[in-house]
């Protein structure tokens, strides 16, 4: 045989054999997390805090698409260092699903990802990957402990704002905790009012506008920390809203499909604050350009 015949033989079996075992690899996730995956959906179709969930992953593909050039411009240079993040991403699954932690399960998907992209490929695909593989983090709930201790601070936190402006506006109020006595009706700030299910879509919000309209990392973290208090003070102005139509109008109404109907004004509000901030930030930086 040729020696000129045989070399590109022997080079195509070489990168047959990672093309194959990637693809078997990246089977056996897809058969192992289609159960988790698949209950994931559910609470996105049926938990309105985490509805944007739907969004993060299609994102994270539009992501990887854009910055094709970047990734494809590299050397495949695979490390064994990728077997070992693949098995601390197996160890993490186990754990939750034998412990019924549905936070750690999940996340480990992220894990055995990052594995199967070291072990295939290399470290700087995984430098170049890093961004859109980090923004499915957004996708996954966080776990209740920690959503019931942020959840009640800031049912409090919009509980002292309204019962300190609602008086602002000629309406007296006696606050109890999460609640808010209102000389009409009581009005109880409940775990659907704190505004986690409004802070949570618009920091994700946040995260893809930034990336789409702004060049400078700083300033694309400086944003989605913003969203945090635009969302908390955008919830106190919807209770105090709230607040003003049970006292001046009909309580009935108020609560009913004008509160409902007040939560889509408020986010738009939110949206409009949040490019207000992103605006400030260009005037004190006029030189800056906007990524086209």
């Amino acid at each position: 045989m040729d020696a000129t015949n045989a070399r590109p033989a022997s080079l195509t079996r070489s990168i047959r054999l990672p093309l194959l075992l990637g693809l078997g690899l990246v089977l056996i996730t897809g058969w192992v997390y289609s159960s988790i995956l698949w209950r994931l959906s559910l609470q996105w179709s049926h938990d309105p805090n985490f509805s944007h969930g739907f969004l993060v992953p299609l994102f994270s593909l539009f992501v990887l698409y854009q910055d094709r050039s970047r990734w494809q411009s590299l050397c495949p240079r695979p490390s064994w260092w990728g077997l070992a993040v693949l098995v601390l991403g197996l160890g993490v699954l186990v754990i939750g699903v034998l412990g019924s932690e549905l936070f750690l399960s999940r996340s480990s998907l992220l894990l055995i990802l990052a594995g199967l992209v070291i072990l295939l490929l290399g470290w700087p695909f995984m430098r170049a990957v890093l961004f859109p593989w980090a923004l499915l983090l957004l996708m996954i709930p966080i776990p209740n402990l920690i959503f019931n201790q942020i959840t009640f601070p800031l049912q409090l936190l919009a509980s002292n704002i309204a019962s300190a402006v609602l008086p602002l506006l000629g309406v007296p109020v006696l606050r109890e905790g999460n609640l808010i006595v209102l000389p009409a009706m009581a009005l109880e700030v409940a775990e659907a009012c704190s505004g986690i299910r409004s802070l949570l879509s618009l920091v994700t919000l946040a995260v893809i506008y930034g990336y789409f309209m702004e060049t400078r990392a700083y300033v694309r973290v400086l944003l989605a920390l913003c969203a945090i208090p635009i969302a908390v003070a955008a919830n106190s102005f919807r209770i105090v809203g709230t607040g003003l139509l049970v006292q001046n109008w009909d309580p009935e109404r108020a609560l009913g499909f004008f509160h409902t109907f007040s939560g889509w004004v408020i986010f738009m509000a939110s949206l409009v604050m949040l490019l207000a901030v992103h605006r400030m930030f260009q005037f004190f930086d006029p030189g800056r350009r906007i990524p086209s």
